[in-house]
Formats: structure tokens, C-alpha cells, sequence
């Protein structure tokens, strides 16, 4: 038996939103290898370090992932729900940026998650049945 619209849906969903943990890891390692690099490098030096400093490589290596990802789940569901999803990944690096770099979580930030995850799932509840 062939896999229904709404099984389609909720597995690009799935898809998306493992992808945004994806995504986030990935912007939190450049972020480390933009680190190693120094405060002045040139685009030169930062192209080459984008295949000798592993954290950049491998940061780099999870974004191809997570668009390998998108572009399965994107096959079977719906943009209109699938996009505002993505919005999740800010959610993932604002959380992983206060643990892994000790930044600050203040109301702003807070608000700002709250905001992103009432809007994903308004917009989510907008799909097909």
C-alpha cells in the first residue's frame, strides 16, 4: 500500500526538522573554525581553511547534509509548511550558542524562541490535511 499525502507530509516535516539540528550544529562548528582562523583573514586564507581546519570542513560538510535532506523532504511536502520549519534553527543555535560559547540568554532571546516556535506551528497547522 502506497504511503498517503499525510504520511508524505509528516515524514518531510521529520525530515526538516532533524535538518534543522543539522544546520545548527553545522553554524555552530563554523563558528569555532571562524575562531581558528584569526580576526584577519583573507578569503584566500579562509578558503583554504575550509578544507584544513576540521571544524569549518566538517561544519561545512553537515550544511551539504542538511541540504541533501531538504531536498528529499522537499519532494514530498509542502514549501508553505516545510519553510517556516527551517525557523527552527535558530531556536537549536541560540540554545547551543549559550551552552557551548557561555553566551547570555536574556527576555529578548527568549521572546524571540517563543515567537519562532508559536509561528512554526501556526503556519504548520496551514497544510493539507
Amino acid at each position: 500500500m502506497a504511503p498517503s499525502s499525510a504520511e508524505h507530509n509528516r515524514r518531510a516535516i521529520l525530515l526538516v526538522g532533524g535538518g534543522t539540528i543539522l544546520g545548527a550544529a553545522a553554524q555552530i562548528l563554523i563558528k569555532v573554525g571562524a575562531g581558528v582562523l584569526g580576526p584577519h583573514a583573507s578569503l584566500l586564507h579562509t578558503a583554504i581553511g575550509m578544507v584544513t581546519i576540521p571544524s569549518l570542513f566538517f561544519g561545512y560538510a553537515l550544511y551539504a547534509l542538511y541540504t541533501v535532506v531538504l531536498v528529499v523532504a522537499l519532494r514530498e511536502g509542502e514549501l508553505s509548511v516545510l519553510y517556516p520549519v527551517i525557523a527552527l534553527t535558530f531556536v537549536w543555535v541560540t540554545i547551543a550558542s549559550v551552552v557551548v560559547f557561555h553566551e547570555q540568554m536574556n527576555a529578548a532571546k527568549l521572546a524571540g524562541i517563543a515567537i519562532i516556535m508559536a509561528g512554526v506551528a501556526v503556519l504548520g497547522r496551514g497544510g493539507k490535511p
